[in-house]
């Protein structure tokens, strides 16, 4: 009687012990796959960037209350980093600011609002790209780079010139 005690609980061990293997090893996958699997679906942040080809400067614009900067009039701004931008629709909103003859001349602070449809993103798309032309109008477009979805693309031999300096 007391071999078969020895033997039954020899086993109990044995498979206490491959329970223990398994959940340790099941712990350790769960731990690795689940930042996996929510990177799959998870939209990355993008970076903000932004051109002015209005004669007035822009005091201030937000694309879905994230803050995109000031630009100067005629002229492209910075880079701000880094927000989601999900969605089928973006809310832009901007302040339009003068220069100082503009105010000589009378001019007053604006504010306007417009209601975009979001352009699709692409896997590689890291830019969101907002361009004021006159007349109020806006543009938004993705790229993966800083080059804008709006002009042409520069040639092969300006990129590789433009690199090399």
């Amino acid at each position: 009687m007391r071999l078969i005690d020895i033997a039954a609980d020899a086993r109990r061990k044995r498979t206490w012990r491959r329970r223990q293997i398994a959940v340790a090893l099941l712990a350790l996958l769960i731990s690795y796959a689940t930042p996996k699997i929510i990177d799959l679906f998870r939209t990355s942040g993008a970076m903000l960037t932004s051109e002015n080809y209005t004669d007035r400067p822009i005091f201030s614009f937000w694309i879905n209350d994230f803050w995109g900067g000031n630009l100067v009039a005629m002229g492209g701004g910075g880079i701000m980093c880094c927000s989601k931008f999900e969605g089928d629709t973006a809310k832009v909103t901007w302040i339009l600011d003068m220069t100082k003859q503009q105010q000589i001349q009378g001019a007053v602070e604006e504010r306007h609002e417009i209601q975009l449809s979001l352009p699709q993103r692409g896997p590689h798309d890291q830019y969101l790209h907002v361009r004021f032309d006159p007349g109020n109008q806006v543009r938004l477009g993705w790229s993966a780079d800083l080059f804008s979805p709006f002009e042409s693309r520069p040639s092969k031999a300006v990129s590789e010139s433009i690199e090399a300096q």
